[in-house]
This record gives structure tokens, sequence and C-alpha cells, in this order.
């Protein structure tokens, strides 16, 4: 039985102090190189100068298609060999390197990284006290004069060949973050850079190998397949090495991110900030939801408002005898597979839902349905609301939840219950439980495992839910009808007003005039009374007076 360890809390693990202790596990270390021969030489060269028995310590060099054709230089591990892949592409290098390794631990390097004496065996202190570890290297940069071969060999402290050197700033920030990855298990995997990090053998093989479709970005997908496979990852500060030059990243970072994150949002379902489209489907969904394929009206209850909920980012597994099925045509209603059959027609053409005929497995490469970091299991007749799996999935992220029992219904015949997994949680419980131990119990241990209240979360039976959505039903025919009525009243009293608007013009108008004959009548007024004594009233001002009159 394998040490538990609880999320990625690494720190409760008790590495031996390096030096004191006897290794038995043999490490594969893959270098892919291009070009560059004076460096691999310096690379050659640390690792022939480590204290990790030479015995156990395989090097590949895999040339991807230099020129001239690399060699292995006279300082070098007895057990260096060189492999050529003329396929270009770093990862289809590692990957080349990976199929023929034979150790129990691949280790990754750059053919620009020098290791330390004791890198290696920093590394393989850890892989000796779990089997689902990966451990990276603390990388310096220097752009110091690189010395010989046979200077780095014989070096007790590469400092003080490589000095002054810089550290990843962006790795130290990361584990300033995240409390050394302790606190934020959900980041941890972003740590696996191939500069220098290890990874258990058997661990990596369930993973998968690098993915060639990747531009850049591979190393932070495969540390993400990593983690839902188990891993728990180790940032040493022992395990020391020398970057010969700046990184790509640290040389062009802006370019880099643009580039990796327009391949590794449709895989990494947990770098949520790349999947702000609220519609779009992904190649590896957050969420996979799995219902037991039986009677039509109950799974299309359950299925549909899956679909319908606040979390779009979810894909549904169908699980039933699809492939037995051979619908009745001439009488299809006494098909005794109808419900089946309905279930099928359907969801055909529904790209998020998928027919499985078996309990799918929690594939992390090469498949139709790459893993995803949660999977709801979902009794069909069970409604869920439209934000309960969003809450749900805050309630396992943020607590680190390894799974959420959430309760349906309780009787004399037993529990209903669905089921939030989180794939990491399981991939790491059936490696570190006993034979006859609940994979359940092994996750309560590594991760912890909650009951919650299926009703505070919102789920409902199906005939509750269809008569929920029949009073929602009336209730939205109600509001529109009496949209229709105040709809209608609008237009009648924008009519209305439409009349006074009129009407005030056209008094608007008369009252114009009216100041116009007015003002003429005080011209003429003005006139007479120049012309008459003031005295003698004119008939002009007895005029004025009756049209004033007239006007009252």
């Amino acid at each position: 039985m394998s040490a538990r360890v609880k999320g990625n809390d690494y720190t409760t693990l008790r590495p031996p102090r390096l030096g004191s202790w006897t290794p038995s596990l043999t490490v594969s270390v893959v270098v892919p190189a291009y070009n560059g021969q004076r460096k691999l030489d310096l690379t050659l060269a640390g690792l022939a100068a480590q204290t990790y028995p030479q015995e156990l310590l395989e090097v590949i060099v895999v040339d991807n298609g230099s020129a001239p054709a690399l060699t292995l230089g006279e300082t070098r591990p007895e057990l260096a060999r060189l492999i050529v892949c003329d396929t270009p592409g770093r990862a289809d290098a590692r990957n080349a390197g990976l199929a023929a390794s034979t150790g129990d631990v691949i280790h990754w390097l750059d053919s620009d990284v020098v290791l330390e004496r004791d890198a290696l065996e920093a590394h393989m202190r850890w892989h000796h006290l779990a089997p689902y570890l990966v451990v990276a290297t603390h990388l310096r940069f220097t752009s110091a004069e690189p010395p010989s071969p046979e200077v780095v060999a014989a070096a007790d402290d590469l400092a003080k060949l490589f000095e002054p050197a810089e550290p990843h700033q962006w790795l130290i920030d990361l584990l300033e973050r995240t409390g050394g990855l302790v606190d934020d298990p959900h980041r941890a995997f972003s740590l696996h850079v191939g500069g220098a990090t290890s990874v258990n053998a058997r661990l990596l093989h369930r993973a998968g190998p690098m993915d060639v479709d990747l531009v850049l970005g591979q190393d932070t997908e495969l540390g993400y397949r990593l983690a839902q496979a188990g891993a728990v990852f180790v940032p040493d500060p022992e395990a020391r090495g020398y970057h010969l030059g700046p990184s790509m990243r640290m040389r062009d970072k802006a370019p880099i991110d643009r580039v990796s994150h327009a391949y590794v949002a449709d895989r990494i379902p947990s770098y949520r900030w790349l999947r702000s489209h609220p519609t779009r489907r992904w190649k590896v969904p957050y969420v996979q939801v799995v219902v037991e394929a039986g009677g039509y009206d109950e799974v299309r209850a359950t299925v549909d408002a899956v679909l319908a909920g606040t979390v779009p980012d979810v894909s549904v597994e169908l699980v039933g005898p699809w492939d037995s099925l051979t619908p009745e045509r001439r009488a299809p209603l006494t098909d005794p597979d109808l419900d089946l059959v309905l279930i099928r027609g359907h969801y055909a053409h529904e790209a998020r839902v998928r027919l499985a005929t078996a309990d799918p497995p929690a594939a992390l490469f090469g498949t139709d349905t790459p893993a995803g970091p949660y999977r709801l299991r979902l009794p069909a007749g069970w409604v869920p609301g439209e934000d309960s799996l969003a809450r749900l999935l805050d309630l396992a992220r943020e607590q680190g939840y390894g799974l959420l029992n959430v309760l349906l219904d309780e009787s004399a015949d037993g529990i209903v219950a669905a089921r939030l997994e989180r794939t990491a949680a399981f991939s790491r419980a059936a490696i570190v439980a006993g034979p006859d131990e609940d994979l359940d119990d092994a996750v309560h241990d590594t991760f912890g495992v909650l009951w919650v209240d299926g009703k505070s979360f919102g789920f409902t039976p199906e005939a509750t839910a269809i008569q929920g959505r029949r009073s929602a039903y009336r209730a939205r025919a109600e509001a529109a009808a009496e949209v229709a009525k105040l709809k209608k009243e609008a237009e009648r009293l924008r009519g209305q007003i439409d009349k006074w608007r009129e009407e005030a013009g056209r008094w608007r108008k008369s009252a114009v005039e009216f100041r116009r004959e007015v003002g003429s009548l005080r011209r003429e007024l003005a006139a007479a009374k120049k012309a008459q004594p003031a005295a003698q009233p004119t008939g002009l001002a007895t005029s004025l007076r009756r049209v004033l009159r007239r006007r009252r």
C-alpha cells in the first residue's frame, strides 16, 4: 500500500537526506536535442558526475534531425545511447525517447541543462516514497561562458562555474501564490515543465505520451493529464540545475502565451479563464455526466436539464445496450426496446451527448472522450436545477473534495444518490487502495468525501420537475398575456397622446395668429393716437376692444 498524500500536500512525505540512503529504482533520462553539440556535451558531462548509481541510470539522447548529426561526447554516463527521430518537433523526440526507455522513472531533460551532482538523487528519493509523484528541479538560468565538459564533470559545485544566474520568475511566483503548490492543488500541474522534471513511468504511461498535435504548451498539457492520473507535484529546491541561456518563455512570454493558449484552452478545462465563450464545445469537457439509459421520459428530463444548466462545459454519457438495438419497423409501438430507440433518436444529433455501451473509463489520452476534472453520476428521472451543477462544482473545488454524494431520496428500499467524482481523486485512490478496499475510502483519505442534501441543491424528481415546469409555463403565459394587455393599453395611450399633441399644435398655431393680429391692431392704434386728439376715442380703439371681447 502506497503512502497517502492528501491533495497536493507532499510535505507529509519525509524524503531522506542526500547521501544517507540506498536507492533501488532505475531512471531513464530522456534528452531531446536539435543541433547544439557543445551544450549537449555539457549536459552529458553533468549526468556522468551524478551521485545516483550509474548502473541505475539510463540516458537516451534523441537526435531530432540535427545537421551535422549529433554524437555522444567522451564524458558521458556509462549507459548512454543515441537514437534518431526524424520527425521534427520536441514532442515527437520525447515520445521516441519514452518508447525506448526502460526505467522505473522517466526524467525529462533539455539538452541545454546541466544538473548538479546530486540532482538526480534528490529527485529519486521522492520516487522511492510514492509511485505517483512528479518532481521538478529548481533551475537557474545563466549567461556565463560555458566551461569544458571535463571541468563540469569534476566540479563539486556548479555555482562556481555558472553564477551569476537567475531563477525562472514565473515558477517562483506560482509557488508563492499557491503556498508551494499545497494551498491550491488545482494549479499544481502547471509545475510540469520539460526542462528537468521526473515522472513515475507507470503514471506517465497511464496519462499518455506528449501530444504531438500541439504547437506549444505540450509540457503543461501533459501536466494536466498527469494530475488527472493522480499525480502529486513536488518542487524540490535541493534538486538544482543550470539552464544555459534564457528559456524560450523568458525571451518571448507574450507571443508564446498567445500561441499556447489557442491550443491548451481546448485540452485543459482547469484553465477556466480561457473558456469564456458561453456555448461552444471543447475537446476535453469540464464535467462528464453519466446517466444510465432507462425510460425515455425520465432520461430526457434529466439530460435536457443538464444541457440547459448554467454550466455549458459538459458532455453526457448515456449508458445502455445500444449495439443490440434492432428497431421494429412494422409495429414500432409494440417494440419492447421502444424507450431506448426513442432516446437514441432524440439525441442522435446532439453533439454533447454520446451513447456508451458501458460505464466509460476515465480515459486520459487518445480517445473520443478524454477525461475532464469531474464526473457526475446522475440517476435518470432526477432533474438538476439551473445552477445545481455549478453549486456542486464550487463546493468541490473550494473545499478540495474528491467525492460529493448527493442524497436524492431515502426509503425502506434504500437510498438514491448522485455522485460528483473528481477524476484525480479516484485515479490516486486506485493507486493507493488495498486489494479489497473500497475506492471511496481511499478517496476519503486523499481528498475527502462529503454528503449533501439534493433538495437543498435544487434536485427534484421528474414528476415534480414537470409540475414545476408546467407552473412556470403557466406563469410565463400569464405574464405574456399581461404584457400584451399592457402593450395594448400603451398603444391606446400613445394614440391619445398623439391626439393631444395635434390639438396642442392647433392651439399654438391659433395663438401665434392671434398674437400677430393683436400686434397689427396695436400698431394701428398707436398710429391713430398720434393722428387724433387724445380725448377723442377713435373708431380703431372701439374696433380693438370689440375684437378682444370676441376672443374672450
